[in-house]
């Protein structure tokens, strides 16, 4: 669009071509330079390009109004490299490219052929128009690139802590119903082999059902039961020498609510049977058409060491942290003493912080803490009516 110029500079053509030339360098060095700034990452986003694109606007008026003809058509040059300033996106670019257009037009026409000042016109603000819608969508194209990258990488995050939940919760209770069960073997096999034999048994029962739910929680495919949790939590409970209660009222509940429930049920028992010395358990279930809350009650007075007796007033909370053997850290009793091994660490472990988050997730919410002056108690309560959303049964699995 700039050889016509040249040709005339050259063709000595132009009046002044000394000046002309230098016209000529001065606009093409500052067409250069909005260009390069505008797509500079150090540069783009700052007035610089704004600034550049001023001096170029004047040096083309300058040019244009001095030598007239051919050098009408710097005009579309400049509103090409309009399009290319981010600050001028939007509004101001349409309000820039209309004024700079009908400028062009006008001047064109005054300074020439009438029938050329559309053209020149036209092609002012077709330039620009052009140009930053182009640029516009390669910069749409960056941003949903970088929006699926961002969603592979949450969709990884939350597999990520599915699995984790599933195996602390699916581990961790079966460890401990399989501990409780050999201790009932040992105490048992002296005097009773027969009952001895039976917990055996049911230490292989257990084995071989944790190893399909840890398959299904690899897959991603495991679904809870309430029912079914309550049944091993009642054997497991009874194995370990704790009084079990359950009680459970209301019409039936949906698969969602059920399987949330019985992760609940399965930590809540879990801890007791770690942590607590309780030698009773209540498990209560009490829903309506619209809510279920489940209530898990121990006597305990806090974790017990081998050969130690609980301290009276003593609280404890259950949710443990591992500590750098792989047991758990201690947490100071709150009458001061100091804490046996093996008790139960800070609160911010994987177990009761992480049920939280699934229940808090479909609705619901999750309080544990002291029961009164003894005991420990763990209540969940969740929506059962119809508009808990999909993403409940994706945690529940």
């Amino acid at each position: 669009m700039g050889l016509g110029a040249f040709s005339n500079i050259v063709q000595g053509r132009t009046g002044n071509p000394w000046l002309a030339g230098l016209g000529l360098l001065a606009f093409n060095s500052f067409y250069l330079t909005v260009i390069w700034s505008a797509f500079s990452p150090r540069l783009r986003d700052t007035r610089y390009p704004v600034v550049a694109l001023g001096v170029l606007a004047a040096i083309t008026f300058a040019i244009a109004l001095g030598f007239g003809g051919s050098w009408f058509l710097f005009f579309p040059l400049l509103s090409l490299a309009s399009g290319t300033v981010r600050a001028l996106r939007g509004k101001k670019l349409a309000v820039w490219l209309i004024v700079l257009s009908g400028a062009a037009g006008f001047l064109s026409g005054q300074a020439g052929d009438p029938s050329d000042a559309f053209g020149v016109g036209y092609g002012t603000f077709l330039s620009g128009m052009v140009t930053s819608t182009v640029l516009s969508l390669f910069d749409t194209i960056q941003e949903l690139r970088a929006t699926r990258q961002e969603l592979a990488r949450s969709a990884v995050e939350k597999e990520r802590l599915r699995f984790s939940r599933d195996l602390h919760d699916l581990l961790g209770h079966t460890m401990s119903l399989v501990v409780v069960k050999a201790e009932a073997v040992r105490r048992l096999a002296p005097r009773d082999l027969d009952a001895a034999l039976a917990q055996a048994a049911d230490i292989e029962a257990v084995g071989r059902q944790a190893l399909t739910e840890i398959r299904e929680a690899v897959t991603g495919y495991r679904e809870g039961s309430l029912t079914t949790e309550l049944d091993r939590a009642r054997s497991a409970l009874e194995a370990a020498g704790i009084e079990a209660v359950v009680r459970q009222s209301g019409p039936p509940l949906p698969p969602q609510a059920g399987a949330l429930l019985g992760w609940v049920v399965r930590e809540g028992v879990t801890n007791a049977l770690r942590h607590s010395g309780a030698t009773r358990c209540e498990i209560a279930v009490h829903a309506d058409e619209e809510r279920v809350r489940l209530t898990i009650t121990d006597d305990g007075r806090g974790p017990v060491s081998s050969g130690a007796t609980p301290t009276a007033g003593r609280t404890w909370l259950r949710d443990r942290t591992p500590g750098p053997d792989g047991d758990t850290a201690g947490t100071a009793p709150a009458d001061g003493t100091a804490a046996s091994p093996g008790t139960p660490g800070p609160p911010g472990g994987t177990g009761l912080k992480g049920l939280t988050e699934r229940l808090a997730a479909a609705g619901g919410t999750l309080h544990s803490g002291p029961d009164g002056r003894r005991g420990f108690r763990v209540t969940a309560e969740l929506p059962v009516g119809t508009g808990e959303t999909t993403e409940t049964e994706g945690l529940t699995r």
